[in-house]
């Protein structure tokens, strides 16, 4: 750090001390200014106690307490010229205990700062003046697990620093700190700067950290749901093959949301479908050439209530004209996350089915002949 001299257009450097060297103490000096000026540590903070000690079966203290403008708390560490080996440790066991403070405690906390140090005082009132709210009620205090760490010392252990950055990881805010005195002449200067994460790369950190979390919940969920299909359909599978629909001989279960078996038509399949919502039977017009689907489907269409009444019930008809294939469908609204209805599922795919292949045999093996034979239209 350097002083300009103005007048003579030159620098002078600041000569950099050790808080040792200068006979200043943890808890009187640097305790004390942050309590006072907490918004050197880079942000608008509110310290609602020092020294904190009502922790249960325990008289450990923490340096400093704040809450941040969202309602988290903040668990402040102080240390002098050395982070020391331990601190990160103490930090993270403060931080468990005040985890569980709930409003009306953190409040009382607060109550017992303003009247011990600062000589009295509202604590609502002025939780809610630095929170920008009317009433407390309307914001939550200490939510979740969403505490703060932040750490202050001149020099940082490896250890602390690699525990730094191991909890942001983790989507634990802590933050280090790096204090250093510097003398100048009678003067004395304090440069405070926050090193983990740099402020520049803080918000870049946030990002990837979040980024990496949403990928790692998305594909644990959709290992769970793979996992879950391929159970639905080894069972669903015995019960089909058990009730003679030996159709479904040959076909493995898979982690899919669908099960295809063929009509005896080239590219048209009987599908099975399980999903969170609902249990699915449907014909499927997929064959190569667009045309042709959209011809067979118009045909089948023609055919609507001679095909519902043998069937038993109105279907869902789904030319999809964006679309190459078409789809008839019948659903059935199912908690298909819910084991215990998976047997009731089962069941009523086995059933419909059944009735789909009798409603569609005919109808499908004389448009298929009609297409060998050229007599379609298009």
């Amino acid at each position: 750090m350097f002083q300009v001299n103005r007048s003579e257009n030159r620098l002078r450097k600041l000569e950099e001390k050790r808080f040792a060297d200068l006979q200043l103490r943890e808890r009187e000096h640097l305790q004390e200014w942050l309590a006072n000026q907490p918004d050197a540590l880079g942000e608008e903070l509110l310290i609602i106690q020092k020294e904190f000690d009502g922790f249960a079966d325990t008289r450990e203290r923490l340096d400093l307490l704040g809450l941040d403008k969202d309602g988290h708390l903040v668990v402040i560490e102080n240390k002098l010229d050395d982070s020391g080996r331990d601190v990160a440790w103490q930090a993270l066991k403060y931080t468990a205990y005040v985890s569980s403070l709930t409003k009306a405690q953190i409040i009382d906390i607060y109550q017992h700062y303003l009247d011990r140090f600062c000589g009295g005082g509202n604590a609502v009132l002025s939780i809610c003046d630095f929170l920008e709210v009317e009433e407390l009620d309307e914001v939550v205090l200490n939510p979740g697990n969403d505490q703060r760490l932040m750490f202050i010392a001149a020099n940082f252990r490896k250890e602390v620093t690699s525990t730094v950055l191991w909890l942001r990881e983790h989507q634990i805010d802590a933050r280090c700190f790096k204090v250093i005195p510097y003398g100048f002449g009678e003067e004395l200067f304090v440069d405070i700067q926050q090193v983990i994460p740099t402020p520049e790369a803080a918000d870049f950190m946030i990002g990837m950290a979040e980024k990496e979390t949403e990928a790692k919940t998305a594909k644990g969920a959709q290992r769970r749901s793979h996992r879950l299909r391929f159970d639905f359909w080894e069972q669903a599978l015995e019960a089909l093959r058990a009730r003679g629909l030996t159709r479904y001989n040959t076909i493995n279960p898979s982690g899919a949301n669908w099960l295809s078996s063929g009509t005896g038509v080239s590219g048209c399949v009987y599908n099975l479908i399980f999903s969170r919502d609902e249990a699915r039977v449907e014909l499927s017009l997929q064959r190569a050439d667009r045309d042709e689907n959209k011809w067979m489907f118009d045909e089948l269409l023609a055919q609507r209530e001679a095909i519902e009444k043998r069937f038993g019930a109105e279907l869902n008809w789904k030319r999809m004209d964006d679309k190459k294939s078409c789809r008839v469908e019948f659903p059935q609204p199912f908690d298909g996350f819910d084991r215990e209805n998976w047997p009731d599922m089962i069941e009523w795919l086995g059933d419909h089915i059944d009735r789909f292949e009798n409603t569609f045999r005919d109808p499908l093996q004389r448009l298929n002949q009609a297409m060998k034979s050229g007599e379609r239209a298009i």
